[in-house]
């Protein structure tokens, strides 16, 4: 089969027109390319967690003892104030306020004539009846107890931050420096 033959004039227009067409259609991409709408930014957040609440049990001279549903962090001052505040003669020298309370922690606000009597028939600093309450008491506090000096009164603050409130008085035999014969020994000396 044989090809036509077309003349250089005929094939330099050819070309032409093939650049034009090319160069055109490059144009265009390029125009749409730049005139396509912004890409929009989206803006991600992360949904923010519901506030864990903890029930805790405010019991003493407070203005409505009873049960309470406070956010988990909350410190004994806000139970506290959750109750509807101390009551007069409310001996909060021997409370903790500045602790944290932990889900079903029991929060005792002793009466000064209470704070008299434990004074009077135990270490400073106890509740009523003489017993240190494990779950907010301080380091002087446990400190006095018999065989507990400083540095396992901080172990035993440390476990409660750790593990939260004791859940019973046979859980101090967790923490190192207690065993079974100490434990015990402190079994009547302490409340939760």
């Amino acid at each position: 089969m044989q090809l036509p033959e077309i003349s250089r004039r005929r094939a330099l227009a050819y070309v032409l027109v093939l650049l034009a067409v090319v160069t055109l259609a490059g144009r265009i991409a390029l125009t749409n390319e730049n005139t396509s709408p912004a890409a929009v930014p989206v803006k991600m957040e992360a949904a923010k967690a519901p506030a864990r609440k903890i029930l805790v049990h405010v019991v003493g001279r407070v203005a409505h003892p009873g049960l309470y549903s406070i956010p988990d962090g909350s410190r004994v001052n806000d139970a506290i104030t959750r109750a509807g505040g101390p009551r007069p003669r409310a001996a909060l020298e021997l409370v903790n306020l500045a602790a944290p309370v932990a889900d079903g922690q029991q929060v005792i606000v002793p009466s000064k004539k209470d704070a008299a009597q434990a004074t009077a028939s135990g270490p400073a600093g106890s509740l009523p009846g003489g017993r240190v309450h494990l779950s907010s008491a301080t380091l002087e506090q446990l400190d006095e107890l018999p065989g507990i000096g400083p540095v396992t009164a901080q172990k035993i603050i440390d476990y409660r931050t750790e593990h939260g409130a004791f859940g019973s008085v046979d859980e101090l035999d967790a923490v190192s420096g207690i065993g079974p014969a100490r434990l015990e020994e402190l079994r009547d000396l302490v409340d939760l």
